[in-house]
């Protein structure tokens, strides 16, 4: 299956909002390096929180902060709502490539999209020194994408890195911890 093969469909961006919530995320743009930016796109959410439009709008907003919690429970929210609107397991460990064919067939945009997130989340998780649930992610969307095309292995060698180094960091603590 080729993940990047989604020409002439809807992008999640394309999906009507309200001009209600338009307009607070232009405001959101417009103050972007304020922290008010973020009470507009709270406000956002709050008015239409199942938007990917939105939740990406919060996302980057937490991400280019330098908040990577709220991220990732910003991605974890939409990798919950695009799962369900492609009718596939809502958590992510229990999705096959057969999930996939199915929900590509109700729209390839969404199902990319839902893997993203999911890539994005392992990153984020990376980031906060959470490698081994990282590497997790990392292994199902490299079962699910064998040809590459989301560009998982290099994330997949630094985090199956990050876990070995912290098992052989673990492993010494318990040597030093007998020795005593």
């Amino acid at each position: 299956m080729d993940f990047l093969d989604f020409t002439g469909e809807e992008m999640y961006f394309d999906e009507p909002i309200g001009a209600d919530v338009e307009g607070l995320l232009m405001d959101a743009a417009r103050r972007y390096g304020e922290d008010a930016a973020e009470l507009s796109l709270l406000q956002a959410y709050f008015l239409e929180p199942r938007h990917l439009t939105v939740l990406v709008a919060l996302y980057r907003y937490f991400y280019y902060r330098h908040r990577y919690r709220e991220a990732l429970i910003t991605a974890e929210r939409a990798i919950g709502i695009t799962a369900e609107r492609l009718d596939m397991p809502a958590h992510w460990g229990d999705i096959h490539e057969a999930d996939l064919g199915r929900a590509a067939l109700v729209s390839m945009s969404l199902t990319r999209f839902l893997l993203l997130a999911l890539k994005g989340s392992g990153y984020l998780l990376m980031r906060l020194g959470e490698s081994a649930e990282a590497l997790a992610r990392f292994e199902k969307l490299s079962e699910i994408d064998t040809s590459d095309r989301l560009g998982i292995k290099e994330l997949l060698g630094i985090a199956r890195a990050a876990v070995a180094e912290a098992n052989l960091a673990g492993a010494g603590d318990n040597i030093r911890y007998l020795g005593r």
